[in-house]
């Protein structure tokens, strides 16, 4: 089932909303005044499609970095008469108490605000206009939420200084919320009195407070007929807490777990305490204990195990107290415990560190609301995807990619979110991951990058795109790549390692794309960053894989792309050719990169002016002898001179060297080479060499561009014979072989 799900497409409704989300002023809306979203008059719309437009927009805003928030985006749902809402759930800073304010005539059913920190005790007072109607409420880590602003009576100049100063509030109870059974509360700040906030309510069925410490909870027995769901994550238990807990005999799920580093902790499980509430809740389906030191051995012997395949029948339990269950647990909760490595664990779902299936279990139970466990689980996780096989692939990364967009701003989980994605992504498992899921994955790896200038996490990012293929993955998002990887190289101080992957994946980001990408990348400051690159490693005197990898990024984004060559010249592009062949004299990589680049260039007949000088023609005619790279540096020489003679004896405005003598070397270096020379080259469009044919002006030229079709179409036929019948080379070559002023050998090879 998990394979279907990520390969189907998405459903029309999310289309739907996710087009009006991004178009509200061409679709739902106009704009009043200039500035106020308004509701078309006529539009009325049921909850289910208001529910998602709302939520969406809070995924939206959380996680896609292109999607401009709206001030006034609530507002569209304050009038119940055409806009509906019933459940929802707002998240952070994106929710303010005006938001709430706005929807307060709403009869919301379930209202789920977590971590909403800019919300204060305003929110509050709008809470209880939904109070005849709300059945699920959530509050988790509101922290400012009992918070209201005070100003100090008396204002004397005190009042500029610090005109207001946090209150908490002490007054407010869920009186009047009759019909509320769901509640969370987790993170609440110290100093409210839970016990009092509560006690209107007449049947609560499910209460979460996570990470609060309470030392009396003796008030929970006022639901013991109600109660079937108590999470107390994090909360320092002890005896009495524990007796109390046995009296709710209702409790279907519990967690007691703790996030074992969060602080010193007395209380310790034994066996007697696990005996209790096995006795006592007999209705207890789901059980978390996460976190806890055993004290007593919980254990039965090893001798004593039942031997055999592992089993969930409570009968051969390995955990002593569980073998008086009725039946298996749907749950059990054992990560960071000792207990998760037993043999016959009673649960048909259990959450631990002993191998995948626990750790994938504890990731997808405490991404939510526990960050801090959730990335000590995706770092195992890591660790399994890069030792040995994930065998539940889909289900690994869907659950990585939610914990990544979910807790965007958390380094931990950022950090071993982004290993474990290019452990994930990596060429093997290939095969099992539709285009859907894969396009989920660049998404979060560009929020990683956006969101964190930290090395390590741009360094995992950028290791992770290159299990792409580049450029056609990287399509669907190309501006934002190229403008990320071009941010990650201009920065000042850089990581040698993430300067050298990222160049590489710039390099590949311009090979082979439609010459539009191009023009946008030049425009972007493409060519200025390489140039600097070449100019830093200079300086130091190296030519490693950064400068070879610029040069030739640079040779691949000049390709027919006029614009971007005219800026590696007016960058002091030529200085810098000269430089490194000075410099590195051997390296051939280099001179080959250096010599693509200026052949195109060279194409571009308004740029050939600024190649006409002395000392640059009399580079490219040495450079015809060179062996460098088989042919390819001798090749792309020849060629840069090819268009240049192609101006004709008029352009040549230059004493020395003279153009016959440059002409006659020419000839000699193209009779040196190879005609079955395998090549290192890539055509896309054979435009710039068939335009040299029906001329006569350079007879060496038209020679060159023979020579370069012949040796392409019989080396590699396949890719060029198509490629030289579909841009009319058929018809230039008959042309020129009846013409007088072309060279009897030219005409041979054409034909």
């Amino acid at each position: 089932s998990f394979k279907m799900a990520s390969d189907s497409p998405e459903s029309l409704m999310t289309l739907c909303t996710d087009y009006c989300l991004r178009n509200l002023e061409g679709t739902l809306c106009y704009l009043l005044d200039n500035e106020t979203l308004r509701l078309h008059p006529d539009i009325f719309l049921p909850s289910e499609i208001c529910d998602k437009l709302v939520n969406e927009y809070v995924e939206l805003v959380k996680t896609d970095s292109i999607f401009e928030p709206h001030e006034s985006f609530f507002t569209l749902f304050s009038d119940p008469r055409s806009t509906r809402l019933a459940r929802i759930h707002l998240r952070e800073h994106i929710v303010q108490d005006q938001d709430l304010e706005a929807i307060r005539k709403q009869d919301l059913i379930e209202l789920y605000l977590t971590n909403c920190e800019k919300l204060t005790a305003k929110s509050l007072q709008t809470l209880v206009s939904f109070s005849h109607t709300l059945i699920s409420l959530s509050l988790f880590g509101c922290c400012n939420i009992f918070y209201e602003e005070e100003n100090p009576g008396g204002c004397e100049d005190d009042c500029l200084v610090n005109p207001t100063r946090q209150v908490l509030v002490k007054d407010f109870t869920f009186e009047g919320f009759s019909r509320l059974r769901i509640l969370n509360l987790g993170r609440l700040i110290e100093g409210v009195n839970v016990e009092t906030l509560l006690r209107p309510l007449a049947s609560l069925a499910a209460l979460d407070l996570s990470g609060i410490q309470l030392n009396d909870v003796g008030f929970l027995t006022q639901w013991k007929d109600s109660l079937v769901s108590l999470v107390l994550y994090n909360m320092d238990l002890s005896e009495e807490h524990i007796q109390v807990i046995a009296q709710l005999r209702k409790l279907r799920h519990l967690d007691i777990s703790r996030d074992h580093l969060s602080s010193y902790y007395k209380f310790k499980l034994t066996r007697r305490v696990l005996n209790l509430f096995v006795e006592n809740l007999v209705n207890l389906t789901s059980l978390d204990i996460s976190g806890h030191t055993m004290l007593e051995n919980c254990t039965i012997p090893s001798m004593e195990e039942k031997m055999g395949q592992t089993s969930t029948e409570p009968a051969k339990s390995s955990i002593a107290p569980f073998r008086v269950l009725k039946r298996p647990l749907q749950f059990l909760g054992l990560f960071e415990t000792s207990l998760c490595r037993l043999t016959h664990i009673p649960a048909y779902k259990v959450s631990g560190d002993k191998n995948e299936e626990q750790v994938l279990n504890a990731i997808e139970a405490y991404t939510e609301h526990r960050p801090e466990i959730t990335s000590r689980a995706i770092n195992l996780l890591f660790d399994i995807a890069r030792i040995e096989r994930c065998s539940q692939l889909l289900r690994a990364l869907q659950l990585v990619i939610t914990a990544l967009k979910c807790h965007k701003d958390d380094k931990n989980i950022q950090v071993t979110g982004s290993a474990a994605l290019f452990y994930l992504t990596n060429s093997e498992y290939r095969m099992e991951q539709s285009v859907k899921l894969r396009r989920q994955v660049i998404q979060v790896v560009l929020n990683g990058m956006e969101s964190y200038q930290e090395v390590t996490v741009q360094r995992n990012c950028c290791l992770t795109l290159c299990n792409f293929s580049i450029p056609e993955e990287l399509e669907f998002q190309y501006r934002r790549v190229n403008e990320l990887l071009l941010n990650i190289l201009n920065q000042s101080r850089q990581d040698e390692s993430i300067q050298r992957i990222a160049v590489h994946l710039c390099n590949a980001l311009v090979c082979q794309v439609d010459n539009d990408h191009k023009e946008a990348v030049g425009k972007m400051g493409f060519v200025m960053t390489m140039l600097k690159l070449i100019q830093k490693k200079l300086a130091d005197k190296t030519c490693d894989q950064v400068m070879e990898f610029s040069w030739s990024a640079l040779w691949n984004i000049t390709d027919e792309t006029p614009d971007n060559c005219e800026m590696f010249l007016n960058y002091s592009g030529m200085k810098l050719f000269l430089e490194c062949l000075k410099e590195f004299p051997e390296k051939q990589e280099l001179h080959r990169n250096m010599l693509g680049l200026l052949g195109n260039v060279a194409e571009v007949k308004e740029l050939r002016p600024q190649l006409m000088t002395s000392q640059f023609i009399s580079v490219f005619s040495n450079l015809l002898e060179s062996k460098a790279d088989g042919i390819e540096v001798s090749y792309n020489a020849c060629g840069v001179l090819s268009h240049i003679m192609f101006d004709g004896p008029e352009a040549w405005g230059i004493f020395e060297p003279h153009r016959e003598e440059v002409v006659k070397r020419m000839w000699a270096a193209i009779q040196s080479w190879d005609i079955n020379s395998r090549r290192n080259i890539n055509y896309r469009s054979f435009e710039p060499i068939l335009r040299l044919l029906p001329q006569g002006i350079s007879p060496v030229s038209q020679h060159w561009a023979t020579w370069a079709l012949y040796n392409l179409v019989s080396v590699y036929p396949d890719k060029y014979c198509p490629l030289l019948i579909k841009e009319g080379g058929i018809p230039l070559l008959k042309d020129m072989i009846k013409m007088a002023s072309a060279r009897q050998e030219t005409k041979e090879m054409a034909r």
